[in-house]
């Protein structure tokens, strides 16, 4: 996929020079119960953080499928991630995108800034809609998705997984025009 970068961050694959950060993420519970399904496990180790990096770096990547490490320019702190990856448990080709931040990184705009440009070039791929879906009570990233001027679809019975979810769409052309 290659870098990008915006005016306060550095989008780029994750290396293993980034596992203790992947821990420090991925082992707290405020933030792997907004990423994983019940029931919730933490990472556990180093190599575990590795492993995760490893499957990033190696699975569907491409303009439309990706996970980044989001980099602050200034200090050079993973922040977190951002992601667009094809929506899971279905034979369909659609796109979501999301994203997960270290709660020392939350509410420095770093979601929305990353998001922008990972959209826009799954839309120049050809990319026809994406999708953000999240749990119903998950406020903050709702806040981002609405921020992006994603469309609000509310919460409805989600098509992918048991339950409900609030989901969040925008066509290419919906995009372009927001």
């Amino acid at each position: 996929m290659g870098i990008i970068e915006t005016e306060r961050l550095i989008l780029r694959p994750f290396t293993h020079d980034d596992a203790e950060r992947v821990l420090d993420i991925h082992s707290r519970i405020e933030v792997v119960r907004w990423i994983s399904d019940p029931p919730f496990v933490l990472m556990a180790d180093l190599d575990e953080a590795r492993a995760w990096i490893d499957n990033w770096n190696t699975g569907d990547v491409g303009p439309a499928s990706c996970g980044l490490a989001i980099e602050v320019r200034d200090t050079g702190v993973v922040a977190g991630t951002v992601m667009i990856t094809k929506v899971p448990n279905t034979d369909y080709d659609e796109r979501q995108v999301g994203w997960h931040l270290h709660p020392d990184s939350v509410g420095c705009g770093y979601a929305t800034e990353a998001a922008i440009p990972l959209i826009d070039r799954a839309f120049a791929a050809g990319l026809d809609e994406i999708w953000c879906g999240m749990y119903p009570d998950n406020e903050p990233s709702a806040a981002v998705a609405t921020r992006l001027r994603l469309i609000d679809r509310g919460i409805v019975p989600d098509p992918w997984y048991e339950g409900y979810s609030r989901y969040f769409t925008a066509t290419a052309e919906e995009w372009a025009n927001r």
